[in-house]
């Protein structure tokens, strides 16, 4: 999942409620468009603040002149025009669209990039079918994933299927698994890993990652673990097969169980196990050249991106409740890469 958050800093009037929720919808402002039960869910998540304190009680008191700080994810003005942009089609019905997004592209228009993302191309290609469900800023977007990150997504045509969606994703009842290619081997046995906060080993040698992500403290564009702030995320990974002799890098298999921004790339950074190619959370890590095939390590040193692919993705048809799943094989450039190291 990536994309901004902004901060709204409430200033409680006079008279407050008794309740830190009631608090906040009254005094929130208009624009914000927060609702009292989408305040409740934000307090729940870890997104609410006075000063350094963490509020996680709806129930919690407050007083006049307390300065409540909630984190949201930012919307911004959409002044998009229809682009004749080739998309990958995987589906489509009357309700929704699912595409197989390709590295490169981004989501939605924001500053720096108006043109040439996936909703400049929904926009030809449905034409206005697309929902509106919170404004005309994401038209029929109810999740996204990073720009150099490939793979699938779905997009709400109408009202009905976006509430249905957005219901999920909610509940975290999507399926979401992506293949990453990451640095060293997660192992269950590496006493290293045992002395990671957050971290913990589940049967069949799936590693769980359970924080909270927050915006770092002093690089705001990105994502940091926390665990006395910030929002609840969990991944767990596995690994699928690994390359070199000894092992040098691993590919994975991630499943979200919430979907955080830059959540399996600050996590797996988090373990120790940074995506090849992310030049963000990647770190500098270099594998061994001699413990890979001939020209491995040179093939890993010029991926252009995180090694990041979202291949899989199940959910309930919001009209029809039938379960849909559906899979994207590893684009080239991923594919080509692997076949470098001998996969």
């Amino acid at each position: 999942m990536d994309g901004e958050s902004l901060e709204i800093v409430v200033i409680i009037g006079a008279n407050p409620p008794d309740r830190l929720d009631k608090a906040l919808a009254r005094d929130v402002p208009e624009a914000a468009s927060l609702s009292r039960s989408r305040l409740a869910k934000l307090i729940a998540e870890g997104a609410v603040r006075r000063g350094d304190e963490l509020l996680t009680n709806a129930k919690a008191r407050v007083a006049e002149g307390d300065a409540i700080a909630i984190t949201v994810e930012a919307a911004i003005e959409l002044d998009a025009l229809p682009e004749d942009i080739p998309l990958s089609v995987v589906y489509e019905d009357d309700d929704l669209i699912v595409i197989d997004k390709p590295a490169g592209m981004v989501v939605h228009p924001a500053p720096g990039t108006p043109r040439g993302t996936l909703v400049n191309a929904l926009l030809h290609h449905c034409g206005d079918t697309l929902s509106g469900i919170g404004g005309a800023k994401r038209p029929g977007i109810v999740h996204r994933i990073d720009k150099d990150t490939s793979g699938l997504l779905v997009v709400a045509k109408t009202d009905r299927a976006h509430h249905g969606l957005a219901a999920q994703f909610e509940a975290h009842s999507v399926e979401r698994a992506y293949q990453a290619l990451v640095y060293g081997i997660p192992d269950a046995g590496d006493p290293r890993l045992k002395g990671v906060r957050g971290t913990s080993f589940e049967p069949g040698g799936v590693l769980k990652i359970q924080t909270r992500l927050d915006r770092h403290r002093h690089e705001r564009q990105k994502q940091a673990v926390f665990f006395d702030r910030g929002r609840h995320a969990v991944t767990r990974a596995r690994v699928l097969q690994s390359f070199g002799t000894p092992p040098q890098v691993a590919l994975m298999e991630c499943r979200l169980e919430t979907g955080r921004t830059h959540q399996i790339r600050v996590h797996m950074a988090h373990v120790g196990h940074g995506l090849v190619g992310d030049p963000v959370y990647g770190g500098r890590r270099k594998p061994s050249a001699a413990a890979l095939p001939k020209g491995g390590a040179e093939a890993i040193a010029g991926f252009p991106r995180q090694a990041l692919h979202a291949a899989t993705l199940g959910f309930e048809h919001p009209a029809s409740k039938e379960r849909l799943t559906f899979r994207s094989p590893l684009p080239v450039d991923f594919s080509d890469l692997i076949a470098a190291l001998g996969g």
